[in-house]
């Protein structure tokens, strides 16, 4: 929202709102939709929904959209003891991307999707690590935390082209 004629409370609202649907988003898509159990939590889609959600709001709104989406589904879901670690990690993986572009599908959010592989499979295996005193433990989850950040990115990627094409950025930030 760019539009000068427009107050900056009602762009701070605006932002919050978004900011509190994708928050909602997220967390219906990390809790809820089919998800892959494993030993040391689940893998789930909800990240492809944080991705987007940066690729839309400016830095400090899509970090407490994944942040609060995240952690809340761990929260009500039995993995409480992974909410504190979840809200941190989601909101470093929304710090990968950029808003500031036309497009959500950008050369900086592809290098994101990629790279938020990597803080999944490491923010989780130092938290895990956390909780249970080991460094060895925590490998089992490795491959299971890869898998989540890379099919929430092949979600992400032809999700964000699509919405590209219908100018879904400029329709829902006034851009």
């Amino acid at each position: 929202m760019n539009d000068p004629t427009i107050k900056p409370r009602s762009r701070t609202l605006h932002r919050m709102i978004i900011s509190a649907v994708f928050a909602a988003i997220i967390f219906a898509t990390t809790a809820y939709l089919p998800r892959i159990p494993f030993a040391g939590g689940y893998v789930h889609i909800g990240d492809a929904f944080i991705y987007l959600a940066a690729g839309l709001l400016p830095m400090p709104w899509a970090m407490a959209a994944g942040a609060v989406g995240g952690a809340l589904a761990d929260a009500l879901t039995g993995y409480m003891l992974w909410a504190p670690g979840t809200a941190l990690i989601k909101a470093v993986t929304a710090m990968l991307f950029t808003a500031k572009k036309e497009k959500l599908l950008c050369k900086h959010n592809l290098v994101g999707a990629l790279l938020s592989v990597l803080v999944c499979m490491g923010g989780y295996y130092i938290w895990e690590t956390i909780l249970t005193g080991s460094l060895v433990t925590p490998i089992a989850s490795l491959f299971y935390n890869f898998l989540q950040g890379a099919l929430s990115g092949v979600i992400y990627i032809p999700m964000a082209a699509a919405l590209d094409k219908l100018n879904f950025k400029q329709r829902i930030m006034g851009q």
